[in-house]
C-alpha cells in the first residue's frame, strides 16, 4: 500500500509542477480555454497510464504528447467541418425545388454522361468516377494501382476523351 501512495504522490507532484505549463501551451495552440483544459487532462491521463521510462525526460515527453494531442484535435475539427460542409451542400441542394423540365433535363444529362462514360476504357472511367466521388489523388492511385504522380495526367486524358466523345455526339458524329 505504501508503494501505491508513493506513486500517487509522485504523480501529484508532477501534475502540480507541469499542469500550468501544459495548459498554457495548449491554450496557445487550440485557442480555446475549455478545449485546452480537456486536452491537458488527456495529456496527464496518458502520463498516468504510460509514463516515460526516464523521469528526467517528463518535460519533453509532456511537450511531445501535448503537441500530438493538439494536432489530433485540430485534424478532427477539420474533418468535422468538411463533413458538415458536405452535408450542408447536400441538404441545400435537396431543398431547392426544380421544375419537372429541370428534373427531366438533369436525368437526360445523367443518362448521356453514363453512356459516354461507358464508352471509355475501364481505368479511365474508374478514375473519373472516383475523382468526382471526392477521392484524393492518392486514394485514386491506390484504387486503380498506378503511381500517385500519374493520376493527374490520367484524369486529364480521361476527361479529354470524355469531352471529345460528348462534342462528337452533340455534332451528330459517333466516335
Amino acid at each position: 500500500m505504501d508503494n501505491l501512495n508513493t506513486e500517487s504522490d509522485a504523480f501529484r507532484a508532477v501534475f502540480l509542477e507541469y499542469y500550468p505549463g501544459v495548459r498554457r501551451k495548449l491554450i496557445a495552440m487550440v485557442k480555446d480555454e475549455a478545449t485546452a483544459e480537456d486536452l491537458a487532462q488527456e495529456v496527464f491521463l496518458r502520463l498516468y497510464r504510460n509514463p516515460p521510462d526516464d523521469p528526467r525526460v517528463i518535460g519533453a515527453w509532456l511537450h511531445r504528447v501535448l503537441t500530438r494531442i493538439a494536432y489530433d484535435n485540430t485534424d478532427r475539427l477539420v474533418r468535422q467541418r468538411k463533413l458538415q460542409e458536405k452535408q450542408e451542400q447536400y441538404f441545400d441542394r435537396e431543398k431547392t425545388w426544380e421544375s419537372g423540365e429541370e428534373v427531366l433535363m438533369r436525368s437526360e444529362s445523367r443518362e448521356q454522361i453514363n453512356e459516354l462514360l461507358g464508352e471509355l476504357p475501364e481505368r479511365d472511367r474508374q478514375a473519373l468516377m472516383l475523382r468526382y466521388s471526392g477521392y484524393s489523388y492518392a486514394e485514386i492511385a491506390e484504387e486503380i494501382r498506378v503511381s500517385p504522380p500519374r493520376v493527374g495526367s490520367l484524369l486529364n486524358r480521361a476527361a479529354e476523351k470524355l469531352r471529345k466523345r460528348a462534342s462528337g455526339k452533340r455534332n451528330g458524329l459517333e466516335l
